[in-house]
């Protein structure tokens, strides 16, 4: 199976900046998109940004001009630099990836276990 594990989240004043890693292990056989949802307290899972095997990139409009997403796919690593942090970026921020464990397996959602992001005001 697949592994996602982040890190890099934390405490951060407004305005300031924080970037989020991701890498996935485990059995890979392919790994098609990759991205960053985040779930507010009280709130849904929202996507913050995705990021496909060909560097197309798709993200929220509340984040568009402040965050940044990237992807290694050597390395099956993806980033989310993330500038200009405001409260309401708050979140705990999961990374994703749509990707098979073997050659015969069809693909489907991973998700990590989440990183807390605090930005106060």
């Amino acid at each position: 199976q697949v592994q996602l594990v982040e890190s890099g989240g934390g405490l951060v004043q407004a305005g300031g900046s924080l970037t989020l890693s991701c890498a996935a292990s485990g059995t890979i056989f392919r790994i098609d998109t990759m991205g960053w949802y985040r779930q507010a307290p009280g709130k849904q899972r929202e996507l913050v940004a995705t990021v496909t095997t060909s560097d197309i990139t798709n993200y929220a409009d509340s984040v568009k001009g402040r965050f940044t997403i990237s992807r290694d796919n050597a390395k099956n690593t993806v980033l989310l630099q993330m500038n200009s942090l405001k409260s309401e970026d708050t979140a705990v921020y999961s990374c994703y990836a749509y990707a098979a464990p073997g050659r015969w397996y069809r693909k489907q959602d991973y998700w990590g276990q989440g990183t807390q992001v605090t930005v106060s005001s």
